[in-house]
């Protein structure tokens, strides 16, 4: 009677759940039918602050076959990824003609993260509060990566130091990181170390991106913040700023008048931070706590390494030297009108299609 009573507990405990997901299936289903895509509710509001910077569509063009490949992003106006979109969701154009002959898939891309730390400063009280979030923040974002991602970490001060070239193993950096000794008092020359990193990461190919874990002060770089935009427009590399901005602003150790924190300018600090990731096409991330860094990283880790990968043969013929237009448009396929696309609550959601206005071919193709 006990085992039965148990049995009983446990299927009115998993029924909900069941429930729920056969409901959200059917309601699928039942949007699919009437030409709409129905996702899950997401949060109102996006996790990064600020505006999101321009990210770059990957094409590729094979000169041997005619194909193309687009790897693009579809997003919501709060920057999430918008899943469940279907081949005859997509109609690609290029030049203005329907290219009927595409192919759809998503991908979950490997990256290569170049890690960047803010290691050093003026004060010593500051240098090791720094220490100890920049680290939990630092482990917390090698726990969220996979095992064929690859990672480099780099710390700064008076300069940027490089500690490990890009690897897969894990286990070493959480190592390095645990061995790390609380900085001396230095510079914190942000400006700098950002321009050494970025000029390294041109050399480097396939989907990439640096992650800055910083509070945003620079004291005595060299650059200027226009030398690190000027660098970040032609590194072709997204920055991914988590500052600690308001955790060390607010820690009650730095707090008060006497504190060294009181002279800190931490609104011009988090607008320069702003400006490097939307100059990037990265992402802006201010966490009041270190408790909001899990739904950060499974933000941040979406946006950089899911796309839609559109394939086609183009139908263009003529100089591969000629740039070539190429437009996706959301469809419903049954009208040819816009798709509709709802959350669970039946609230439209307005779809931004991330895609570049034109490529040409043989530049498309050196870039593979």
């Amino acid at each position: 009677m006990l085992r039965d009573l148990l049995a009983l507990s446990l299927l009115a405990l998993f029924a909900p759940a069941q429930s729920r997901k056969a409901d959200y299936a059917a309601d699928r289903s039942s949007a699919a039918g009437a030409g709409q895509i129905r996702i899950p509710a997401r949060s109102s509001t996006p996790l990064f602050k600020g505006e999101q910077g321009q990210q770059r569509t990957e094409i590729h063009f094979d000169p041997a076959t005619g194909m193309v490949t687009m790897k693009l992003l579809v997003e919501d106006p709060n920057g999430y990824f918008i899943p469940d979109l279907r081949r005859d969701n997509f109609a690609v154009f290029e030049n203005g003609v329907r290219q009927n002959n595409a192919t759809v898939e998503v991908e979950h891309a490997p990256v290569a993260l170049a890690l960047v730390l803010e290691w050093g400063g003026r004060y010593p009280s500051l240098n090791k509060t720094l220490a100890s979030e920049v680290s939990m923040a630092a482990r917390q974002l090698l726990e969220v990566t996979g095992r064929e991602d690859k990672i480099a970490i780099w710390k700064y001060a008076d300069q940027a130091e490089p500690l490990t070239d890009f690897t897969q193993d894990h286990e070493k950096f959480n190592n390095l990181l645990f061995a790390l000794q609380p900085p001396g008092v230095s510079e914190a020359n942000l400006y700098d170390a950002l321009v050494a990193v970025l000029q390294r990461m041109q050399g480097v190919s396939g989907r990439k991106a640096v992650v800055l874990i910083s509070s945003g002060i620079d004291t005595f770089s060299k650059a200027t913040r226009e030398d690190v935009l000027k660098t970040a427009r032609i590194a072709n590399t997204p920055v991914y700023d988590i500052s600690l901005g308001e955790i060390l602003r607010d820690t009650p150790e730095l707090t008060g008048t006497a504190a060294p924190t009181a002279r800190f300018d931490w609104n011009r600090a988090a607008r320069a931070l702003q400006e490097i990731a939307r100059t990037s096409g990265g992402r802006f991330y201010s966490p009041a706590t270190s408790v909001e860094l899990s739904a950060i990283y499974d933000d941040l880790m979406e946006n950089l390494k899911v796309r839609y990968v559109i394939t086609y043969k183009s139908t263009t013929a003529g100089d591969l030297n000629s740039p070539r237009t190429v437009r996706v448009e959301l469809i419903n396929p049954k009208t040819g009108g816009p798709l509709q696309i709802v959350d669970a609550s039946g609230r439209t959601i307005h779809a931004h299609v991330v895609v570049e206005d034109s490529y040409v071919p043989t530049k498309a193709e050196k870039e593979r």
